[in-house]
């Protein structure tokens, strides 16, 4: 009887792995990172543990799997050209997706472990990249390029510290306030 191929382009192994991949971001998103063993997610994702660690043998290889799914499942809402307008659909997006309680936990968990394991700091970057990517792209489309950079560390920081860690609601009037001040010292390209 001849052996199946159990190669990158077999099927069956391309569908466990996406199983497990949707199971593990869900467990992640859920339950968070000390939760997300490799049992549960063999569990959740109706595969052997055994399957789950010949192909992500170490709890961080599950876990950067998980997190480019959860990346890769990021939308930014559309742009319009209007500088005041865009930030505030975006940072208005990011408030939401860190009051759902889910993003957050998950934030703690790469940066607790960002201190002391190289491959938690590329997770942690990846996760700062996707989660700031609409912002960045509005401020790099209207503000000089020096500007970019501080203006997005001060509209990021002032929601993410008023959603996660005072767990304050992020009204449309902070948005529009922090808006304001993080452009009150820039300058606008073209000018």
């Amino acid at each position: 009887m001849a052996k199946l191929s159990v190669g990158p382009e077999d099927p069956r192994v391309a569908r466990t792995r996406r199983d497990v991949i949707r199971a593990s971001a869900a467990s992640l998103l859920e339950d968070g990172w000390e939760a997300t063993t490799h049992a549960k997610v063999a569990r959740r994702a109706g595969y052997s543990k055994a399957t789950i660690y010949a192909h992500w043998p170490t709890p961080v290889d599950l876990m950067r799997d998980a997190i480019a799914q959860i990346c890769d499942d990021a939308t930014h809402p559309p742009t319009s050209g209007n500088l005041h307008e865009d930030l505030h659909d975006s940072l208005t997006a990011l408030a939401l997706t860190l009051s759902e309680g889910r993003y957050d936990r998950l934030m703690a968990s790469v940066i607790e472990r960002a201190g002391h394991d190289e491959g938690a700091r590329d997770l942690r970057d990846r996760l700062y990249q996707t989660a700031t990517t609409g912002v960045r792209g509005i401020l790099g489309a209207h503000l000089q390029p020096g500007d970019v950079e501080p203006c997005l560390a001060m509209l990021v920081g002032a929601v993410l510290v008023r959603a996660t860690y005072e767990g304050e609601a992020v009204t449309p009037a902070f948005i529009t306030d922090i808006i304001d001040r993080a452009l009150d010292r820039t300058t606008l390209r073209g000018s």
